[in-house]
């Protein structure tokens, strides 16, 4: 493939370069250039700002009857990006700088005022001490005074800086390390301790819990399977006054048989002679109560009823 691209030229043997002729360009010939803005600018037609550092395709010529030690001076033509004027400018290598020439005007630039008045001042320095040798020994004294000044500030930064050299720097960050350190552990200690006192609330929290259910379990529940006989009623002691029995559906509507005690203070006996006639009815009663299937304590309890009847009825026929 190198064979393809041929870079070298076939000479003949007769060639002679001073034969080939050569061309005649103008010497105010233009040329097209990509060029960067050199410095910020304001367009005159529009007022239009042309920032430094904005590329431009311009035109590039050589002014003529123009030359700083032999060098070239080159000019520029450039559009507004607006209005499309047209704008020029050249080169200045006396400044190592470009001059405006027209259609737009520089915009303010301190550090260019700022060496333009350095070098007027340094120019009239130069003229003074021209024409008046006063002025000479002045300057001198005021510079080497400067100078004196400039060296001794000079000699107390020297200080400083030996000052500063004998702090040991390593040691500043070892101990800065340490302290960093120490205080990690303690932050770590604090967290382990409050960790430690989360958990101990948890587990005694748990335990208070955990003891309570005990409790609850430990306590003996009323067995309802005990009583399943109504007659088993009557034996039992009466319950306190502060806790009301639970009374049931049948209780309700038929009411509850008592115990002597209590039926014993609603019905009041009259002492009367024993009469053989209700003595012996009792007998006969008494053996049909045996045989039914009430307990001893409602059987009596009917009695005392029947007896207290029966002394009514027989104070009403007398």
């Amino acid at each position: 493939m190198s064979e393809r691209k041929v870079l070298n030229k076939y000479y003949p043997p007769d060639f002679d370069p001073a034969k080939i002729p050569k061309l005649k360009l103008p010497k105010d010939r233009q040329y097209v250039v990509r060029l960067m803005a050199p410095f910020n600018m304001r367009c005159k037609t529009c007022g239009e700002y042309i920032y430094k550092g904005k590329k431009f395709n311009a035109r590039k010529e050589t002014v003529q009857n123009e030359v700083y030690l032999g060098l070239p001076i080159f000019r520029f033509y450039i559009k507004c990006t607006r209005c499309l004027a047209e704008i020029t400018f050249k080169t200045d290598p006396k400044n190592t700088d470009y001059a405006m020439e027209h259609g737009a005007t520089r915009n303010f630039q301190a550090e260019k005022l700022l060496e333009e008045e350095e070098k007027r001042l340094q120019k009239e320095r130069e003229e003074e001490e021209l024409n008046n040798p006063m002025k000479v020994l002045e300057n001198r004294t005021k510079d080497s005074k400067l100078e004196m000044e400039v060296l001794e500030n000079l000699q107390e930064l020297k200080e400083l800086k030996q000052r500063q050299a004998n702090v040991d720097f390593e040691a500043m960050l070892k101990q800065y390390k340490e302290m960093d350190e120490e205080q990690r552990r303690k932050e770590q200690e604090e967290d382990e301790q409050e960790m430690k006192a989360m958990l101990e609330q948890a587990q005694n929290r748990r335990l208070l819990v955990d003891s309570d259910s005990d409790e609850e379990l430990a306590k003996p529940r009323p067995n309802s399977t005990a009583q399943t006989k109504p007659t088993d009623l009557l034996q039992e002691d009466p319950q306190p006054q502060s806790k009301k029995p639970r009374m049931e559906s049948w209780e309700r509507s038929a009411g509850k048989l008592s115990t002597k005690a209590q039926l014993a203070g609603l019905v009041v006996r009259r002492k009367q002679k024993p009469d053989p006639a209700l003595e012996k009815g009792s007998e006969t009663r008494g053996t049909v109560a045996n045989t039914s299937s009430l307990p001893a304590a409602a059987a009596t309890s009917s009695l005392g009823l029947l007896g207290a009847y029966t002394d009514s009825e027989d104070s009403a026929s007398d």
